[in-house]
């Protein structure tokens, strides 16, 4: 894992937190945004879009993930996740779908008050993969 500056990783929360404003999130009004620092140093984000059918919403690291890879990128650096609510780290199933695409994506993220930087196989240390599933590339 290669850990960001403080100034790089700022920056990826900000461009989660500047995307905030459209989350989709009329249920739980608990807005989350997230950014993605590709390969090319390029960034894409995403916000969560809720629905009725509970199940059926998505999260923000999902939605940035199903963006950048509709457009071809799956070289992913960093993920970084913000909610004006406090405290926020990937749910399960993001940290699942995150490590899909390697085990030294950097999450950055704020916990208690701090800007955390961990690797995605560090918050999720047991995750399935193809090596696991008994699976080849």
């Amino acid at each position: 894992m290669s850990t960001l500056s403080s100034t790089d990783a700022q920056a990826l929360l900000s461009a989660a937190e500047q995307v905030i404003q459209n989350a989709y999130e009329p249920y739980s009004h608990y807005p989350v945004g997230a950014a993605i620092l590709l390969g090319d140093n390029s960034v894409v984000t995403g916000v969560n879009v809720e629905n009725a059918a509970y199940p059926s919403g998505i999260c923000a690291e999902r939605v940035a993930i199903g963006n950048a890879v509709s457009q071809g990128k799956k070289d992913f650096k960093a993920i970084a996740v913000y909610s004006p609510k406090g405290d926020i780290s990937p749910c399960g199933m993001c940290r699942q779908t995150i490590s899909e695409f390697g085990p030294d994506i950097t999450l950055v993220f704020k916990w208690q008050g701090e800007i955390r930087q961990l690797p995605i196989s560090e918050l999720l240390p047991f995750s399935f993969s193809n090596e696991t599933m008994g699976k080849d590339n």
